[in-house]
């Protein structure tokens, strides 16, 4: 398990981290969420050791992260925001010499780099200075470095920012393989991220945790959840829509988004499903729909809630 218990860190008068708790095990992959500021970066410089606690404790597989510092970071797989490197260095140099900082002689440093450099797909770009790459392949020269002693524990702190789609899924993708048997922290912004890969949503605000649930849970604490969007073909009729809807007995609430073209209804209290109800007078109205569907929840919505003022 990683355990971080009452963890706080200041910076003179700056509160970055307050009071924080929590423990992470085998197989989770936990998204750590919060706005630009709320102590993620500053969270995960704690837990890898780069940052001394003002207070608390972290401990990494039984090891604590102050008083047995290397045991700690020797299991801990470390991708910090920006995926920083040595630019002058190519991907080849590089790698062999973070495999040199660990510990690995000449030809168990090779044998690491082979496979990173396969899992990562960088053979086209070993060679080439680090500072000519795209965003794209910098962070997967980054990641490569987190992996290249296998860790038991892998630390990732915005791995997609500013990728491309295609690269995207490659990194979730290889995360969810990761996970299997490594702990996973990710610390991001990006809400997409959590639903994609992660089993578990920790969001902080204010330096302090707010919220610490599944992904599917945090969904239900949405007021969209169960509510039915109708996605219409043309912003003409939205209005009439919206009328003929409201006449429905197990309504509560419509809501119109025109420049979405949609009409979200919101169900009465106790009633469980509006779908059929929403889908049976769309057809007897002769409605030309694009889509009609029942909403999970919209985390987005809960993230605003939570993270106004650092309070639930």
């Amino acid at each position: 398990m990683i355990e971080i218990a009452h963890l706080c860190k200041r910076f003179g008068s700056l509160t970055a981290v307050d009071e924080l708790s929590l423990s992470v095990g085998p197989g989770e992959v936990l998204g750590f969420l919060g706005p630009n500021g709320a102590g993620k970066s500053t969270t995960m410089k704690v837990v890898t050791g780069y940052l001394r606690p003002t207070s608390g404790s972290v401990t990494v597989l039984g090891h604590d992260i102050e008083t047995e510092t290397l045991q700690a970071q020797s299991l801990i797989g470390y991708l910090p925001e920006g995926a920083p490197s040595y630019d002058e260095m190519t991907p080849r140099g590089f790698l062999e010499f973070v495999a040199r900082v660990r510990g690995y002689d000449a030809r168990t440093s090779q044998d690491r780099m082979a496979r990173v450099v396969g899992l990562m797909s960088l053979e086209a770009v070993l060679d080439q200075r680090i500072e000519t790459l795209s965003k794209g392949f910098k962070r997967r020269v980054g990641l490569a470095q987190a992996l290249i002693h296998d860790p038991r524990v892998l630390i990732l702190d915005e791995p997609t920012d500013g990728l491309d789609p295609n690269q995207k899924h490659q990194v979730r993708e290889l995360i969810r393989g990761l996970s299997r048997d490594k702990i996973v922290i990710i610390s991001t912004h990006i809400l997409e991220e959590v639903a994609a890969v992660c089993t578990r949503a920790a969001i902080i605000a204010e330096g302090r945790l707010v919220s610490d649930c599944t992904p599917s849970e945090l969904e239900r604490q949405s007021r969209y959840h169960g509510a039915v969007t109708l996605r219409l073909s043309s912003t003409e009729i939205i209005d009439r829509v919206g009328d003929g809807l409201r006449t429905l007995t197990d309504v509560a609430e419509i809501e119109i988004s025109s420049d979405l073209m949609a009409v979200t209804v919101f169900p009465s209290a106790g009633v469980d499903d509006l779908l059929h109800a929403v889908t049976d007078h769309a057809r007897e109205s002769n409605l030309t729909v694009a889509g009609i569907y029942r909403e999970k929840g919209r985390m987005d919505e809960v993230f605003r809630r939570l993270t106004a003022g650092g309070a639930p």
